[in-house]
């Protein structure tokens, strides 16, 4: 069998077309990724899950940004409700990563169940107060020492729940201040101090299997390409950072990237992303993305069977017992998850 497509794809809506099907079967992309307009109901959920692995022929992986709080695709009545990382992080800080490793391995329990195997958290920026608040809500906290042990305890749960992680937005998004769905954020900060304060947060993340790219400039490595972009902050993100694993580019469809939808995957995989990520289901650019980006091969290749090789049966868990062992850290809360939050 030839090697998948170089690119990871979303559909239209909740059911997958004929026209898609199609498509995907030709072109073989390495994954798929999953949003709200992808989501009704469990049962919907599963057969869309499993018609998008039929159309190209196996177990591909299946995404979806399930952080919890303001970004999450499953949504109640269906599945659990969940406090923005940062309130969550701010309630219980004493405990907190015994409580972010319980809500992802809540989460990877209903994401398993759902056909979905790969979960793009955790996010490992640092929250500064120039944050752009779309980002800073999901962060973990303002120490990057406290953020590396909280996200080591999110992407544990989600390898224990058989999900895949993906750590994000390397090599730290913090210092933007702009909103990168909307434009390109710029940071100003020296190497040095990036180096050693919003990068750190990744470096104990070199093993793990995947990690998404921040579309921003770092105006001290290059100022004249985004991260996503930029063979400078590729090259650093392996030598310095000494990451090993599968690097997706964030969401080509992104504002914060300019010209056509061709050209940026070009330059992405240029750069050395490995798999360009398109999400918004859009016949046309998908086909532009599938044309510029071609198969998988050599070393982006190798890195994606090992990502894949992290893949395993869920390790045995008791819903029940986790669940209450949860509400008992967020201060002695009762109740279900998808009735108070």
């Amino acid at each position: 069998m030839a090697a998948p497509g170089a690119y990871i794809f979303g559909c239209a809506g909740p059911v997958l077309s004929a026209e898609e099907a199609a498509f995907f079967r030709a072109c073989q992309p390495w994954g798929f990724i999953l949003f709200a307009r992808n989501v009704q109901d469990p049962d919907q959920l599963r057969a869309l899950t499993g018609a998008l692995c039929e159309s190209v022929g196996r177990e591909a992986p299946v995404f979806v940004d399930q952080e919890g709080g303001r970004v999450q695709r499953l949504r109640a009545p269906y599945w659990r409700e969940w406090l923005d990382p940062l309130d969550q992080v701010a309630q219980n800080r004493r405990q907190a990563a015994r409580a972010m490793y319980l809500r992802y391995r809540l989460i990877a329990s209903e994401l398993r169940a759902a056909g979905i195997n790969a979960n793009c958290a955790p996010v490992a920026d640092i929250a500064r107060a120039e944050t752009h608040p779309v980002l800073r809500s999901r962060c973990y906290g303002e120490d990057v020492v406290k953020v590396a042990e909280i996200a080591g305890s999110v992407a544990q749960a989600l390898l224990d729940g058989g999900v895949l992680p993906v750590i994000k937005h390397m090599p730290g998004q913090g210092r933007a201040s702009a909103d990168s769905h909307a434009e390109l954020p710029r940071v100003r900060e020296r190497y040095k101090t990036l180096r050693w304060s919003d990068f750190l947060a990744f470096e104990p993340f070199a093993e793990m299997p995947m990690a998404m790219s921040a579309h921003v400039v770092y105006e001290a490595i290059d100022p004249a390409r985004p991260a996503t972009q930029s063979p400078a902050v590729m090259g650093m993100i392996r030598e310095e950072l000494g990451f090993k694993g599968l690097m997706m580019s964030d969401d080509l469809s992104m504002q914060a990237l300019a010209g056509p939808l061709g050209a940026r995957a070009s330059a992405a995989l240029a750069a050395g992303c490995d798999v360009a990520l398109h999400c918004n289901g859009e016949m046309a650019e998908m086909e532009a993305v599938a044309a510029a980006c071609g198969r998988l091969e050599g070393a982006a290749l190798g890195r994606a069977e090992r990502a894949l090789a992290f893949r395993r049966a869920p390790l045995p868990i008791d819903i029940e017992a986790v669940e209450a062992e949860f509400l008992a850290l967020m201060h002695g809360q009762t109740g279900r998850m998808n009735e108070d939050g």
